[in-house]
């Protein structure tokens, strides 16, 4: 690789390859240089709107050449700043990239390329009895879902993004185009890839086809919601319900603080204490008596009000108070900017890892709401800080070194499901030790310029 080819002369190249589908303007920049996540802008010096797998490995064969780094963009809801172009380079947006390529109703499951988000992809599979049930909250992209290994609320059932990608598609650092694995839903045969592009962040390659495992629509669904006095036997109810296998599809947990965001933002009427949400699938006989073995477990852990909602709007509207914690959490604070952390622990050590992370929000001032996928041990915290004193931003930092090193003390990570990105990567040798190194060696073999995603997971190409 030569020098860094200037941005003028390599929009040039690229306008010529895709006409119009190449963009310097600054506000089509700007869109992409942000994300839901509390980092500052920083923008791309070109973004690319490719159509075809074949357009994506001339264009990244194009920036290699130019020395020019590439940073994929799904929908950008990223919270951990994964698709910040901290080296500025070329942003490859892939909303365009958006349909069904195909769907395998018999084997139960899809291939569709990365741009089509989780809505959009349960739309298409209407009509099919199929769907995807992997929901981060958000309406993420499938490339970016997978980029991040996400999962969500139901992965206490549906396991998540690591459990439902067979194959991928990707665009090497040098153009090259792989694929990871065929259909069958196992295979002994060599090293698995798959694996390790879910979740490397765009680091290792740019993923251009996903093939998803898709499950059948439930004969009947059944939701609930429980307070409870402490956070303690809120936690404890979840890990009960989880080691009594019931097979739960939804069991999250909002806090006190947070079930006070959801009655003001949503002008709802729920008690304001710890709460679970549950969801159950399966047929009306076994959703029945999931319900009420749950709902037994919860009033033996001191549960109140345990209430009901069987009706699809009922159920939707129960949900839609879950779905917007993020927006319920930034309205206790109005004008605030939220610093969205998350960790994952072994359940057994979930309850004291929640509570001790609520004292220590608490001491420190914060108004930081938590909410949990809790049925896998998997928490986060919005802390809520003023944008203008830099004070509280360190506090905040502090605040999350104390909840990530209480999680990795307690054999978790320091990640459920963001991702490294910018936020954690200080975190990433003092959860994983020497197997950093191993990584560092994979990313040197497949991207030995260090143009993939440079700046995520490991720190390397920071813009000046």
């Amino acid at each position: 690789m030569g020098p860094r080819v200037s941005t003028s002369i390599l929009a040039e190249r690229l306008t010529g390859m895709i006409g119009p589908r190449a963009s310097v303007a600054r506000g089509v920049l700007d869109q992409h240089g942000q994300s839901e996540s509390h980092y500052r802008n920083l923008p791309p010096d070109i973004v690319v709107f490719p159509e075809t797998t074949q357009e994506v490995a001339e264009i990244v064969k194009l920036c290699a050449s130019a020395g020019m780094p590439i940073v994929p963009f799904g929908a950008g809801t990223s919270l951990e700043g994964n698709a910040a172009s901290v080296a500025g380079g070329v942003c490859f947006d892939f909303a365009r990239m958006n349909k069904v390529l195909s769907v395998h109703d018999s084997d139960m499951d899809v291939v569709v390329q990365p741009g089509i988000t989780r809505k959009q992809l349960n739309a298409e599979l209407r009509n099919t009895g199929l769907f995807f049930p992997i929901d981060p909250g958000a309406d993420a992209s499938i490339g970016g879902m997978a980029s991040t290994r996400a999962s969500g609320t139901m992965a206490v059932r549906y396991g998540t993004m690591k459990d439902n990608v067979m194959a991928l598609e990707v665009v090497l650092a040098d153009g090259r185009v792989i694929r990871t694995a065929k259909r069958a839903r196992k295979s002994a045969a060599g090293y698995d890839l798959t694996r390790m592009f879910v979740g490397a962040e765009g680091t290792l390659g740019v993923i251009t086809e996903i093939t998803l495992k898709v499950h059948p629509v439930p004969q009947a669904i059944s939701a609930a919601v429980c307070s409870f006095d402490t956070l303690h036997n809120a936690v404890d109810t979840a890990i009960s319900v989880i080691q009594s296998a019931i097979p739960v599809a939804r069991i999250e947990l909002l806090d006190d603080v947070m079930m006070r965001g959801i009655n003001a933002y949503a002008k709802l009427g729920y008690r304001e204490a710890p709460t679970l949400f549950f969801e159950f699938h399966g047929s009306e006989s076994s959703v029945a008596e999931q319900a009420e073995a749950a709902q037994a477990i919860a009033a033996d852990h001191g549960g109140h009000g345990f209430a009901w909602a069987k009706a699809a709007e009922d159920r939707s509207r129960l949900w839609h108070a879950r779905d917007n914690t993020l927006y319920a959490g930034l309205g206790l604070r109005p004008g605030a900017r939220a610093v969205i952390t998350d960790v994952c622990v072994p359940i057994s050590r979930l309850a004291e890892c929640l509570t001790e992370t609520r004292r220590d929000a608490d001491e420190h001032g914060f108004t930081a709401p938590i909410v949990g996928h809790v049925g896998d041990g998997n928490f986060h915290m919005l802390i809520l800080i003023d944008p203008t004193k830099p004070e509280e931003a360190e506090g905040a930092k502090a605040l999350q070194a104390h909840m990530v090193a209480r999680a990795i003390a307690m054999d978790g990570t320091c990640t459920g499901e963001h991702g490294i990105g910018l936020g954690k990567i200080d975190y990433l040798t003092d959860e994983l030790g020497e197997a950093v190194d191993v990584m560092r060696s994979i990313k040197a073999a497949l991207d030995p310029n260090g143009l993939m995603n440079p700046g995520k997971i490991f720190a390397s190409g920071a813009k000046a």
